[in-house]
């Protein structure tokens, strides 16, 4: 260690400099109560992977359940006529581009496509928070985004995300894990 003043060396635990009288520099305590602060965090980081689990499984299963309902609803119902309607219901040639069945199917399987990449992100998201992974943070952040409009338990998923994770304190204490 020098001095700050006029660059002699000072031994250690020397508290002024022996030629120009001036005080060494104070060795900085480290944050009170940071391992406990971490600790706390890390507390709060796994709670919130565990939700993103359950909430990866919860959303699976609604979807499934939603469009098997919507799968029967649309190819059994002997009242649909229209662009949804094929089979014993249609009357002569399809008047248009596509064949009568194109469409229902299509778009059930965008919103499987849909529903599986959600809970994916939402697994992923939990695994990489319950890791402590530095890409966790990014994938709940994303989650968190595309779930906000989800409400109510996306919006509170995703509102509890990024408060969690959010902001120099929370982004220095995620670090620390």
């Amino acid at each position: 260690m020098f001095c700050s003043g006029c660059g002699q060396a000072l031994a250690s635990g020397q508290t002024f400099c022996a030629h120009c009288g001036r005080p060494s520099v104070a060795v900085i305590p480290p944050v009170p109560g940071l391992p406990y602060q971490v600790e706390n965090y890390a507390g709060k980081v796994r709670t919130l992977s565990i939700f993103w689990f359950i909430y990866a499984g919860v959303s699976l299963l609604l979807g499934f359940a939603g469009l098997a309902f919507l799968h029967a609803f649309l190819n059994n119902a002997p009242w649909m006529h229209g662009p949804w309607a094929h089979g014993p219901g249609m009357n002569g040639p399809w008047p248009g581009p596509f064949p009568p069945n194109f469409f229902g199917p299509a778009l059930l399987h965008l919103a499987w496509l849909f529903i599986l990449v959600r809970t994916v992100l939402a697994a992923a998201a939990g695994w990489g928070l319950m890791e402590h992974a530095p890409w966790g943070k990014v994938v709940a952040i994303i989650a968190a985004i595309f779930n906000l409009l989800k409400f109510p338990f996306g919006t509170a998923m995703a509102i509890w995300t990024l408060v969690t994770l959010l902001g120099y304190r929370n982004s220095t204490l995620y670090e620390q894990l």
